[in-house]
């Protein structure tokens, strides 16, 4: 035996007008309206985020602040071999600029990876591996996060030459650390006056060349956080917080490989090219 359909007693029945189908005024019936789909916001018909290193990469950072960057390649991309390097003489003056930085520190050691204090990106001595006269690089990715020199002035032309000047040696030092078929990334912000810096033109003139460049997208890297060269903002009674974020400006990474060498592709990351993602060096 079937089972019983459920009676519903409705205290006001429609009345034939509203039961049947409903027309216009003239007598037509009236066509169903078809729901609008909503159309989908700008940032979710970007591709994924991509991705320029894999997890067996062997990686330095350069300047990397706070280290929530290391701690995320780390902790969120498994990472196993991270080096991360900060201009802080010891830990004691990288805690004093940034309280938090402990727990990136602890992310970091527990996974076998290392960070090194006292390190200037303009003066580092190169990653070799020994073996030869000169020894070769033994460095997949090297990757300078927003490098820049704090506020050694207010002069926008000197604030772009030293800037300017940083990179250029920054170059020059990362170079023979750099393993064969390795890449040098380096992200910075779009506009001016970040663009006035003309980082392909500098990179052109140490011996490199651009091999691509893609939208960077702090939401890739969990628990990541610009950290300012200065150290953390504190407002008028000490605490930490206001002024702007660095997560909310748009950004660009700019891959550089030597010149006449082909890169080792990464594994992970978005395979298909975005419009955001650019692959000549011409432009």
């Amino acid at each position: 035996m079937g089972k019983r359909r459920k009676t519903v007693h409705n205290a006001h029945p429609p009345s034939k007008s509203a039961a049947g189908s409903q027309k216009s005024q003239n007598g037509k019936p009236l066509r169903p309206q078809k729901q609008k789909k909503p159309k989908p916001k700008p940032s979710q018909q970007h591709d994924e985020p991509t991705i320029p290193f894999s997890p067996e990469h062997k990686i330095l950072l350069v300047g990397d602040g706070d280290l929530s960057f290391a701690a995320s390649l780390v902790e969120h991309h498994y990472c196993a071999d991270v080096t991360a390097t900060v201009l802080e003489k010891d830990y004691d003056e990288l805690v004093e600029k940034y309280p938090h930085a402990p727990e990136n520190i602890a992310k970091i050691e527990a996974e076998d990876s290392r960070v090194l204090y006292n390190i200037d990106a303009t003066e580092m001595a190169p990653f070799v591996d020994k073996k030869g006269k000169d020894g070769t690089g033994i460095m997949d990715r090297i990757i300078f996060n927003f490098p820049h020199v704090g506020g050694k002035s207010t002069d926008v032309n000197r604030q772009v030459r030293y800037n300017q000047e940083l990179l250029v040696e920054f170059f020059k030092r990362a170079m023979p650390s750099l393993a064969p078929g390795g890449s040098i990334i380096v992200t910075l912000f779009e506009g001016e006056p970040y663009t006035l810096w003309n980082i392909r033109d500098l990179a052109r003139h140490c011996g490199l060349q651009v091999g691509r460049s893609f939208r960077f997208q702090t939401s890739a890297y969990p628990d990541y956080h610009h950290a300012r060269t200065l150290g953390v903002v504190k407002s008028k009674s000490g605490e930490v917080g206001g002024g702007w974020k660095g997560e909310d400006r748009a950004a660009r990474s700019y891959v550089f490989v030597r010149k006449d060498e082909v890169p080792i592709p990464a594994s992970g990351g978005s395979k298909k090219r975005s419009r955001d993602d650019e692959s000549s060096d011409d432009d």
